[in-house]
């Protein structure tokens, strides 16, 4: 299911599943990004736990971030945002009422890294289209540009995206407010690639995946059967080496997640300079995925070497790769 595109109006609820923002830059950004959203028209509502840190390495309890996600999502808000990414948000699923989420009007979830256990559950579980996208404090900019630009203009309802020209290597830590640094080309290395393909898009952030994979939230095996369209799945790594993503992959593999597969999109991780005994982040993916005989993208612009394009997932695209550039053309 698809939720109702927004517009200038629509009521905005911020929630922290995670991480709150408590600290620099996060602290600064999110007060601000609220003030752009309400020069834009819109009505935000802030949860209770975005600028706290009560919990263990989180915003609060886990049952606290879980009711804070419910209440939001049974308010009358049009959508909603988390305010930041974090470690462990992995621990509110148990008190997540997923059965509850079936029954109410579909609405937008938008988390980027750790969300990826709401973005993630809610589509394969619930059925219900999510944005893999950029956090709440990342709308503090004055003026929108590349993976903020884009995730508005997809909560608006555009359907057209295109990769950008280069990624940020090393940003600027000492301004909470600064531009982004894009100082590096990209390079999409095309492995199998030969047209291009469709097909209903599925991932999110590969250190949370192979958390949920094999356990009771783990349907995927289900989801992907269902859509015989067939399934792209978009996958990017942050803490995980080279060694780490491929066995992270081969989990995935094993567990059946990949059956009716279309396709890979692969973004740049954090270790993408890395090398181990031959292995780099390359061939980790493309060593155990060649089997499937399907067209992988790599080093897409996705993932925490910004700016990442937002992903809906659930929704069914068409990917096309000329000109050294990505290309997306979702279904309206």
């Amino acid at each position: 299911m698809k939720p109702s595109y927004l517009n200038k109006t629509s009521k905005i609820y911020l929630i922290a599943p995670s991480f709150g923002c408590t600290t620099h830059p996060y602290v600064d950004r999110l007060p601000r990004a609220i003030e752009r959203f309400k020069e834009k028209g819109h009505t935000v509502v802030v949860g209770p736990n975005c600028f706290l840190a009560k919990g263990q390495c989180a915003s609060n309890t886990p049952l606290e971030r879980a009711k804070e996600f419910m209440m939001a999502y049974e308010s009358d808000a049009d959508m909603i945002m988390s305010v930041g990414g974090g470690e462990l948000m992995y621990e509110i699923l148990d008190y997540i009422d997923f059965d509850k989420l079936k029954q109410l009007t579909p609405k937008w979830f938008v988390g980027f890294s750790d969300n990826t256990n709401l973005t993630f559950t809610l589509t394969t579980l619930c059925n219900v289209e999510t944005i893999y996208g950029p956090c709440a404090g990342g709308y503090h900019f004055k003026k929108y540009t590349y993976d903020v630009k884009d995730c508005y203009a997809m909560l608006m309802g555009k359907l057209e995206f295109k990769g950008y020209p280069k990624y940020e290597s090393f940003a600027d830590k000492t301004n909470p407010f600064a531009e982004y640094n894009l100082d590096t080309k990209k390079n999409i290395t095309a492995f199998q690639y030969t047209s291009s393909f469709s097909g209903t898009l599925l991932g999110g952030n590969l250190d949370c995946l192979q958390l949920l994979c094999g356990t009771k939230y783990d349907k995927v095996s289900e989801y992907t059967l269902a859509h015989s369209e067939g399934i792209i799945f978009y996958l990017e790594a942050c803490d995980l080496t080279v060694t780490g993503i491929r066995r992270a992959i081969l989990q995935l593999k094993r567990c059946n997640w990949f059956q009716n597969i279309k396709g890979f999109l692969i973004g740049r991780p954090l270790c993408i300079n890395q090398e181990f005994a031959g292995i780099n982040h390359l061939n980790a993916v493309t060593e155990v995925l060649k089997e499937y005989n399907v067209p992988i993208l790599l080093d897409i612009d996705l993932g925490h070497l910004a700016p990442s394009m937002p992903f809906r997932n659930g929704a069914f695209a068409t990917i096309e790769y000329k000109k050294g550039n990505i290309f997306i053309t979702y279904k309206a």
